[in-house]
């Protein structure tokens, strides 16, 4: 709405969700309040008659109007309907991924369980399932074995609406990146790299996020931007687009790309001081990126001399975390996967990584303690590496329990703990160890096979008693990396308003 008006130009808000805009009703020249359908959608058009309707900006659902409004004669600004169609269709965007030489993970489309089974068997387990058009991740799951596969497609119908059932290669520890970018048709901006703390296999909206990447080269770095300007001007992006990318052996593989702004736009906006909101807005109905980027570029940090247009970064670590629901949901588990459970978002931010994840944890009301006992459960996947978390740990200065399995994987690995009970095999046990408040910290991976109960329990108590938890092992070390930093500062936290340092 500023970025039309800052164009001379009426703007119409149409918008589901009166919570949104209750503070800030006015933003718009005209405010609608009606469900996101193609019925109430074709009424407003018609009664208001606008020269272009974006549908960029308010995620999966509108964009799914696209084709339906273009076919009664509205002007799509920006991105048109062919395109979106074209990024959203599997088969037809596998062929155009092909052509420009890029690697997707082994991937297939099924509509019927048969299918389903003969695609996974031939790429083979673990695969990640989910429902084509959905947000969110809704119904995306990882698939181990034709038991659970078999299991998925008797639910997924349900999910999906009739559309087919996408089903990838899992691609196991690979690091994820997420990058946003504005395109004219002609040149492309890349508002931000940024590297997910959590493996993939999380939902990009639940991971924690690192801009700039903190253990990516820097020519792959480049490489990923290439790779993103030829998918935007091979596709005819005009406006937003968000394309995450997983880093796999040392090769760049193409997870998703979305021809509209995503979740992190807000975040990227604000860490680099460009509003890549108003930029897109403005080139998708004036068409000229430069000029926008000119228009709003307030802290002078954009590079126009390069051939793919980015932000100089000013030296500061800016880190994402998700605010998740679950002390607001008696009996919810905090194990994350495919599915987005996270409510909200928060930024930290310094100087280092490892204080700004801090901050990060800080604001999300996961308070990481300097000292006492930290308790580790890990499952068999992830106990090989229980020595280098346990050491992390130990060099802090914390003392650690441990469930049996971990504790022998600690002990093999030459790391002091003490072992604990777990709740089915008598007292005294973690559980009691949380509720006595002798636990400052917990490590709790699970496999996402199967929560097993006791894990699940664990879990929930450390919930209920405010324990700082992680669990995953990426987000552990970035935990590691944060009391480092505190304990530098005697765990005092150095205020710095954002523009300070974007100046």
């Amino acid at each position: 709405s500023f970025a039309i008006e800052d164009m001379g130009m009426k703007s119409i808000m149409y918008n589901c969700n009166p919570e949104t805009v209750s503070t800030d009703y006015d933003t718009s020249d005209v405010l609608y309040f009606e469900p996101i359908d193609f019925e109430h959608v074709r009424s407003v058009i018609e009664l208001e008659k606008p020269d272009g309707v974006i549908v960029h900006f308010g995620g999966q659902t509108p964009l799914k109007l696209a084709k339906n409004l273009t076919a009664i004669g509205a002007n799509i600004s920006g991105t048109t309907a062919k395109v979106i169609d074209l990024a959203e269709d599997r088969e037809q965007f596998s062929t155009f991924i092909n052509d420009l030489g890029l690697k997707q993970p082994d991937n297939g489309t099924a509509f019927a369980k048969d299918e389903a089974m003969a695609i996974a068997n031939r790429i083979g387990y673990p695969v990640l399932v989910r429902p084509s058009f959905v947000l969110g991740g809704r119904g995306m799951r990882t698939v181990y074995s034709d038991t659970e596969l078999r299991q998925y497609m008797d639910e997924a119908v349900s999910v999906s609406n009739d559309a087919p059932v996408l089903i990838d290669k899992f691609l196991d520890s690979a690091i994820e990146l997420d990058v946003d970018a504005i395109c004219d048709g002609e040149e492309v901006y890349i508002g931000s790299i940024m590297q997910h703390i959590e493996e993939a296999g999380i939902h990009s909206g639940d991971s924690a996020c690192s801009l700039p990447p903190v253990s990516i080269s820097d020519a792959l770095q480049e490489e990923v931007k290439e790779q993103t300007a030829k998918i935007a001007l091979g596709l005819g992006v005009v406006g937003l687009m968000n394309i995450q990318y997983a880093i796999h052996k040392g090769e760049i593989y193409l997870i998703e790309v979305n021809p509209r702004a995503s979740r992190t736009v807000p975040f990227v906006s604000k860490a680099t001081g460009v509003p890549l909101a108003k930029v897109a807005t403005r080139v998708m109905l004036q068409g000229d990126l430069r000029e926008a980027l000119k228009f709003y570029d307030t802290f002078n940090v954009v590079n126009f001399d390069k051939k793919i247009m980015e932000p100089n970064l000013k030296g500061h670590v800016a880190v994402k975390e998700a605010v998740f629901p679950f002390n607001k949901l008696p009996g919810s588990d905090l194990i994350l996967g495919p599915e987005m459970k996270s409510t909200g978002e928060v930024i930290g931010i310094s100087d280092n990584f490892g204080m700004s994840f801090a901050k990060s944890q800080f604001a999300s009301k996961n308070n990481i303690p300097l000292e006492g006992k930290l308790f580790i459960s890990l499952t068999e996947i992830d106990k090989p590496q229980a020595g280098e978390i346990g050491k992390m740990f130990i060099d802090l200065g914390f003392d650690i329990v441990a469930t049996s399995g971990t504790h022998a994987a600690l002990e093999a690995a030459g790391v002091p703990s003490t072992k604990v009970l777990k709740i089915s095999e008598g007292r005294p046990n973690i559980d009691d160890m949380i509720k006595n408040e002798e636990i400052a910290l917990a490590i709790n991976t699970s496999d996402n096979k199967a929560s097993k109960d006791d894990a699940k329990t664990i879990r929930q108590s450390v919930l209920a008693n405010h324990v700082a938890y992680f669990t995953t092992l990426a987000a552990a070390k970035a935990t590691a990396a944060a009391i480092k930093e505190l304990k530098s500062t005697s765990g005092e936290l150095e205020p710095k308003a954002l523009q300070d340092y974007l100046s």
